[in-house]
Parts: structure tokens; C-alpha cells; sequence
């Protein structure tokens, strides 16, 4: 028979032991949990790719190879690449060769294109350069810092700049660098996006106006009339809404004009302004394809990436989740390819999807080429695919 002394010093063992028990069924769970929650992650990054109509391997493809840190520099344009440093801006073909090159000193050198054209300007500097496949066209310097740039399909560029006199400046320059006109904002706010019509005809430049209590947006037109001795450029409407909201972005489709805001769509048509009645929390990027508009939006921060298609009468024709990470977004006018995680979806101008394939590397960049040929700026150098 055990002694009283012999019972008090058995319990501590025992509590002991039902303590560790606790502990490593406690760690058992946390073990168990994480691989089902890591089993679940890669079922679906497998599900992801295994749905796409094709996968392929970018490496396989045309083009060549380049260390990341040289294919953050690379933008697709014509039928090659300009790469972009603070020193030069270089146009390069498909299979990384020089076409030409331009020394330039930007401390912070962005490339916008379109269509033919692209614009390297330096943010918050002073010079901005506009470039063709064929050659550079020209390099402009500018009195105050530069804030943003919209080239249009002509060649015609709208530089936003900042000002000491007036709330900011849009200067214009036709496609051989001359002065076309300079607009200084002196009620209107500070100018914060540009966007001209189809044809270069119209200007729209959004601006924003906080000196009183509430933010006031206002969208100024401008008609440029072409004739012998230049262009000419006179005030053809204002607009402006009730609503505190920033226009970020804006869109001319034929004669009607979207206004994009962080989480609203508004149309300028019959000579008012409107809210359009769209469903979307979080507004993302937009892209006009032919007569619709392609926007990218979510039900809020850090949820599921959606794509909506709307067309002209303002209906919604294609409406879609598309993935939780957007990379890139492209279109040449006809044509509509979006790279999501490590897949490309490619829509036709109505919202149908016409291809749809995975790749092995993340995508920094991508635009159309020669027609449909898709030209992508990956992790590990350029690539084209058909």
C-alpha cells in the first residue's frame, strides 16, 4: 500500500503528462490545419491552370531572355520593346537588337502609348520625349514639373503640369513638338486627367477644386480646329455635379463621355453630366474596346477581381469574376487581353472570350503586335505568342 507521501508525489507527474498531451494534440491541430489550408491553396492554383484552354511555357516561346530587373524597364510598342532607363530610352526588336536610341537624364522616367505613338516623360521632372517604331520624334523641356501625359491617336500630347500662379497647366503639342496652346486652371482646380476624342477634335481634362468645404469636380472641352497656319484651340463646354467625387480617368466613346471615379460612372451626354446606375464598389481600370468600355472593379478592398463589358446604350453585356491579382492590361482598339495571376484571357470587342491560356512566369507587361500576336514583358524577358 502506498503511503500518503507516495500519493502527493505521483499527481504532479500526472499533471504533468496531461499537459504535454494538450500541447502536442494542440500542435497535431495547428499542423493538421495548415495543410489543409495549404493543400486547399495549391488545388486551386492547379484548378486555375488546369481550366485554361492552354498552357504554355513562356520560355519556349519567340523573343529573348533578360534579368528582371531589365524587364521591369521593357514596354511592348510597334513590333518590339522600348526600354526605358534614366539614361537613354532604346526601341529594340523582338529578339532584343537596338533599332535606335536617345541619351536622356530623367530621375523618374514613365512611359505612356497609344497606337503609334508612346510618351516618356519624366514624373515630377521637366522634359517629356515622344517616340515612333521608326525614330524619336522629339524631346520637349518644360518651366514647371510635369505631373501626367495623354497622347492621342494623332500624335497630339496633353502635358498636365503643375504651376506657382494657377491651380495647374495643360500645355498641348502637335505630333512635331509644336506649342499648339497652355491653359492655365485658375477656378477650375487643380487638373488632374486628360482625354481626347477619336479623332482629335476634343479635349476633355478633368479637374478638381477643394477650397471650399467640399471637393468640386469640374470637366472642361476644348474643340482643336486644324487649318494652315496651325491649330486652334478655343473653350467649348463645362461641366460640373453636386456630387463630391475625384475624376481620375476619362474615356470619349464616339461623341459621349465617361468620367471614372474611385467608385461611380459618370456619362456627359445632351449637355449634362449624370451618375450611370453601375454596381461597382471599387472601380479599377478602364480600356475602350471598338464602342464599349472594359472596366475592372470589385465589391471592395481585397476582394475577387470582376470585368464588366458595357456598351454604347449603357448596358452591361459581359460581367465576370476574373481573378484576385491583375498584372496587365491591353488592347489594340478591336481586341482585349488581360493578364490575372499566371493566366491571359483575351476578349473580342463584345466581351466574349476567344482564348484563354496559362503561362509559367508573371507577366509585367503585354500589348497587341502584327494584328493579334500578343507581345509579353515576363519576369524573365520578352516573349511573343499567337
Amino acid at each position: 500500500m502506498q503511503s500518503d507521501t507516495d500519493r502527493q508525489k505521483t499527481k504532479p507527474r500526472s499533471n504533468n503528462s496531461g499537459r504535454n498531451l494538450t500541447i502536442v494534440v494542440m500542435v497535431l491541430a495547428i499542423i493538421l490545419l495548415m495543410s489543409l489550408v495549404l493543400i486547399f491553396y495549391i488545388s486551386g492554383k492547379i484548378d486555375s491552370m488546369s481550366n485554361a484552354d492552354s498552357q504554355i511555357k513562356l520560355s519556349a516561346q519567340g523573343g529573348f531572355n533578360c534579368e528582371y530587373s531589365e524587364a521591369q524597364k521593357l514596354y511592348p510598342f510597334g513590333e518590339g520593346v522600348l526600354k526605358v532607363t534614366n539614361e537613354r530610352i532604346a526601341y529594340l526588336t523582338l529578339s532584343g537588337n537596338d533599332i535606335y536610341t536617345a541619351q536622356i537624364s530623367y530621375q523618374n522616367p514613365q512611359c505612356v502609348t497609344f497606337g503609334e505613338y508612346a510618351v516618356v516623360f519624366d514624373l515630377d521632372g521637366y522634359n517629356f520625349t515622344l517616340v515612333t517604331a521608326d525614330s524619336i520624334v522629339y524631346s520637349k523641356p518644360t518651366v514647371n514639373q510635369i505631373k501626367a501625359v495623354t497622347v492621342s491617336s494623332t500624335g497630339v500630347s496633353a502635358v498636365i503640369t503643375n504651376s506657382p500662379d494657377s491651380y495647374g497647366e495643360v500645355l498641348l503639342f502637335d505630333a512635331s513638338g509644336n506649342a499648339i496652346s497652355e491653359w492655365s486652371s485658375y477656378n477650375s482646380g487643380y487638373p488632374l486627367a486628360c482625354a481626347f476624342n477619336d479623332d482629335s477634335t476634343v479635349l476633355a481634362v478633368s479637374t478638381i477644386n477643394t477650397n471650399g468645404a467640399l471637393v468640386v469636380p469640374y470637366i472642361r472641352q476644348f474643340s482643336l480646329t486644324y487649318g494652315e497656319k496651325g491649330v486652334e484651340v478655343q473653350d467649348k463646354a463645362i461641366y460640373s455635379t453636386e456630387d463630391s467625387v475625384v475624376f481620375s480617368s476619362l474615356f470619349f466613346v464616339g461623341d459621349n463621355l465617361y468620367c471614372f471615379s474611385s467608385d461611380s460612372i459618370y456619362q456627359v451626354k445632351d449637355e449634362q453630366i449624370m451618375q450611370l446606375n453601375f454596381d461597382f464598389a471599387v472601380v479599377g481600370r478602364v480600356v475602350k474596346v471598338k464602342d464599349n468600355l472594359f472596366v475592372t472593379y470589385s465589391d471592395g478592398i481585397s476582394q475577387m477581381n470582376k470585368l464588366a463589358v458595357i456598351n454604347s446604350n449603357n448596358t452591361v453585356v459581359y460581367n465576370s469574376s476574373i481573378g484576385s491579382e491583375i498584372n496587365a492590361i491591353c488592347t489594340n482598339g478591336s481586341l482585349y487581353a488581360i493578364s490575372v495571376n499566371k493566366r491571359v484571357f483575351v476578349y473580342n470587342a463584345s466581351g466574349t472570350v476567344i482564348n484563354d491560356f496559362s503561362v509559367d512566369e508573371d507577366i509585367l507587361r503585354l500589348n497587341f503586335i502584327s494584328g493579334d500576336k500578343l507581345c509579353i514583358v515576363s519576369t524573365s524577358g520578352v516573349h511573343t505568342i499567337n
